[in-house]
């Protein structure tokens, strides 16, 4: 297993941006594909984005798409998730997960979890 640490959370206000990081551990990291999924209180934990570890092709949620970019460093092991133009709406806890998923935003293809990052919008 791949252990995680998000960072990069905090409160901003509709329309600013924030870049959220997950810094993983092991040498294999490359090996897994990576995704950010988030959970607002209340309601279930929801796919954002992922990127494949083969090809580094991605994916995105209909809600973020055009206004979050997935990306990862390899040689850093880490992904990043760049948020723009934020909405209160994409307020949750945003969690990195790893794994080697068959359907790319499905939460339990993915076999390892960081503890999350709080992101808050305000309008």
């Amino acid at each position: 297993q791949v252990q995680m640490v998000e960072s990069g959370g905090g409160l901003v206000q509709a329309g600013g941006s924030l870049r959220l990081s997950c810094a993983a551990s092991g040498r294999t990291f490359g090996l897994y594909t990576m995704a950010w999924f988030r959970q607002a209180p209340g309601k279930e934990r929801e796919f954002v984005a992922a990127i494949r570890w083969n090809d580094g092709s991605t994916n995105y949620a209909g809600s973020v798409k055009g206004r979050f970019t997935i990306s990862r460093d390899n040689a850093k092991n880490t992904v990043y998730l760049q948020m723009n133009s934020l909405k209160p709406e994409d307020t949750a806890v945003y969690r990195c997960a790893a794994g080697r998923p068959l359907s790319i935003d499905a939460y339990a293809g993915y076999a390892s979890w960081g503890q999350g990052t709080q992101v808050t919008v305000s309008s």
